[in-house]
């Protein structure tokens, strides 16, 4: 049995269960299907075609995959929207017949005539965004239509001039740099879909025009609904894809500078098929650059792959309508399973062994016999205040607390009766310091960490750290920031309990008790955020010891509180302090007499105690029954504990019939008073702590006299 339970703990140690939910979390997942067929189609075709990999052979399927790819990004930009443009193949076709008739019969300059080339296209798609945005026309039979006709076009112009052009020719340096030059043995058609690559990327993933093209394709009722330019969106969408078109009809034009009837014929498939094959989604709010050009790539591979191994001239469109069929049954089926996947993977408990609690039986005669010291808790604000997690004063004794509704809240002294709202944040605060010029600084959940000025300012601290180097997680992003203390020298140190999880999902990590907390570094000298601690379950306090070398922190699901030096010669080491805890620990802060005190938020169960060391049973709990039934952490009944540096518990105060104050997150002493907070609570407590130095407070002790 022995050997099983160390089996199992090396199991959950070294094999992280959870980068798989992390993986299929990713947006970049969608990309892995589509690049593991391009990663297949290469190898097959490079197998089976000599020379496939020669520079000459690249050198022109990049030149190729230029033109084909602007077209593939042209067909991306209507799908995400929600549509589809089926002239893409018809516009190709006039842009290489104007661009050759401006150049040939018009004795245009090069210059001119490809920007002339990208607007008559764009004028096509321009007619497409009207009458799909703003008459409001089927995507589908508009673009056909729209394609019949300007096939019809080109088709006409050419019976009238392609005898003209075909005996004429046109000669220009910059005409042979985009037909057959580049850059640097770069391609000159693989350098435009770079560029054009990468401003779309930035525009489509980091600008407002890009957001709304997401919004619009996922709901066009609910964009409308909210305030959306949707039919401006629409119409600009298709705008840009005919002018993409007339780009990629010049490049053609430069390269083979000639014009014939099937110029783009089956073009529209093609792009179709790339769009979806690069996993953009056809119902329309779902998809990227990325996506586009590797579809593109994969149909271009494929096409050229199938006319040099020199099958018969219908192999061709029948590989491309098999890959049509198999990115729509891809597309369908990972969009339709990816959640139910990803909801089965994703929370992946591990096992932990907590030690055996102190007992709180009275009769045991220990530190933390339940007792009903808190019988007598004052009520501050009843009613008045929702979810105070952290409760703090300042030096002319007014009261503050954060709530749920992103507020601070001030208690005006003596008698706290009256309160005003003394600064909005937003968000969730949570975990409150003073620093050494009165500036109150707040741990706000899901925003980071902020300060609030003397004079009511709220400014940003900041809400990001270093990221892990080896981590699939990006913990870059401050998720869940909820305690602060300040060093002597200004550094502000809080607790992040978990970079997985939001605030309302604190049940799910403490149904995993994986380790996803850490401690983070916040230094206002340079304004550089680090991470200093790493892998704590939960922690959920934190305050700078009396030596002024090292912070207390609690680790709420681990039932320990433990010690981290930042300076002196003990620098970067962890030590426990206190690790038999009957419950879990929320905030610590200093007490009068050069102890600490701490919340404990809830007691442990046996139940859930044995549950932890049972990984595989909290896995299939989470899967098959609701949140609401889980076994996870009591925070329905708390205390207050008071303890030294050695680890000391010396005295606790209980509520015993959970009647005045339930619930316990934070408490503060001041000037013989503890002050209580709650995040499950509508109330503030008080109680009179006697014996105590009725001139303490919590500022003076940190920077000395007031000014």
């Amino acid at each position: 049995m022995a050997s099983a339970s160390n089996l199992t703990k090396l199991r959950y140690r070294f094999i992280p269960d959870h980068v798989i939910g992390e993986i299929l979390s990713k947006k970049w997942i969608d990309n892995a299907i589509p690049f593991l067929v391009l990663v297949c189609v290469v190898l097959v075709f490079g197998s089976l075609i000599p020379n496939f990999y020669s520079s000459s052979n690249l050198s022109i399927t990049a030149r190729q995959f230029g033109e084909f790819g602007l077209v593939g990004i042209a067909m991306m930009v209507v799908i995400v929207v929600g549509g589809i443009d089926l002239s893409v193949g018809s516009n190709f076709a006039l842009g290489n017949f104007m661009m050759l008739a401006l150049l040939n019969l018009g004795g245009w300059p090069v210059e001119l005539a490809a920007p002339v080339v990208v607007l008559i296209c764009g004028s096509v798609g321009l007619l497409n965004g009207f009458l799909i945005g703003y008459m409001r026309l089927r995507a589908f039979l508009t673009t056909l239509v729209t394609l019949i006709i300007v096939r019809a076009v080109v088709d006409m112009l050419l019976l009238q001039y392609a005898q003209a052009m075909s005996v004429s020719f046109y000669e220009s340096p910059a005409w042979d740099l985009m037909g057959l030059g580049g850059f640097f043995g770069i391609p000159f058609s693989f350098v435009m879909l770079v560029i054009v690559a990468v401003i779309g990327h930035i525009l489509l993933t980091r600008s407002r025009p890009g957001w709304r093209l997401m919004a619009i394709g996922g709901s066009r009722r609910s964009a409308h609904n909210i305030g959306l330019p949707v039919r401006r969106t629409v119409c600009a969408a298709y705008t840009i894809s005919g002018m993409l078109c007339g780009l990629s009809g010049v490049l053609y034009a430069a390269r083979l500078s000639g014009a014939g009837t099937d110029t783009g014929m089956g073009l529209e498939i093609a792009a179709l098929t790339a769009a979806v094959l690069g996993g953009n989604s056809l119902g329309g709010g779902r998809g990227s650059i990325v996506k586009a050009l590797i579809g593109a790539l994969i149909v271009l591979l494929l096409t050229n792959g199938v006319l040099r191994l020199g099958l018969n001239s219908g192999s061709g469109p029948m590989v491309l309508g098999l890959t049509l069929i198999f990115a729509v049954f891809v597309d369908v089926k990972w969009l339709k399973n990816r959640d139910k996947l990803l909801s089965k993977v994703y929370v992946s408990p591990t096992i932990i062994e907590l030690p055996k609690p102190v007992s709180t039986d009275p009769r045991d005669n220990t530190a933390f016999a339940i007792n009903d010291r808190l019988n007598d808790v004052e009520i501050i604000g009843l009613g008045e205040v929702e979810s105070p997690e952290d409760v703090i004063l300042d030096e002319d004794d007014h009261l503050y607390c954060g709530t749920r509704h992103g507020d601070i809240v001030r208690f005006l002294a003596p008698d706290y009766q009256q309160s005003e709202v003394f600064a909005h944040i937003g968000g969730s605060p949570l975990g409150m310091s003073w620093d050494r010029e009165r500036n109150l600084l707040v741990c706000v959940g899901g925003m980071g960490l902020y300060k609030i000025a003397p004079d009511r300012t709220v400014t940003k601290v900041t809400d990001e750290t270093n990221r892990s180097t080896f981590s699939v997680v990006d913990d870059s992003r401050l998720r869940l920031a909820d305690d602060l203390d300040i060093a002597p020298d200004g550094r502000v140190f809080f607790s992040e309990a978990t970079v997985r999880y939001e605030m309302h999902d604190w049940p799910v990590d403490a149904l995993e008790s994986r380790g996803n907390g850490r401690i983070i570094c916040y230094d206002p000298k340079t304004g550089k955020t680090h991470t200093a601690v790493r892998n704590l379950i939960f922690p959920n306090g934190i305050c700078t010891s009396q030596d002024g070398q090292s912070i207390l922190f609690a680790e709420s699901w681990a039932c320990r509180i433990s010690r981290y030096y930042f300076d002196g010669p003990k620098a970067g080491r962890v030590e426990p302090v206190l690790d038999r805890l009957p419950g879990y620990p929320d905030n610590i802060n200093r007490a009068s007499d050069g102890t600490y005190w701490a919340a404990i938020m809830g007691m442990r169960s046996p139940a859930l105690d044995v549950a932890l060391r049972m990984p595989a049973f909290r896995k299939r709990m989470a899967r098959r029954i609701a949140p609401d039934q889980w076994l996870y952490p009591n925070l329905n009944v708390g205390c207050v504990i008071r303890f030294n540096d050695k680890g000391e518990v010396l005295e606790s105060l209980w509520d015993q019939h959970s009647a005045n104050h339930p619930m316990i997150t934070s408490m503060r002493e001041h000037k013989g008073y503890l002050y209580l907070g709650g995040i499950t609570n509508n109330r503030i407590g008080r109680i009179r702590l006697p014996g105590r130095d009725t001139s303490w407070s919590g500022y003076r002790n940190y920077w000395g006299q007031s000014s």
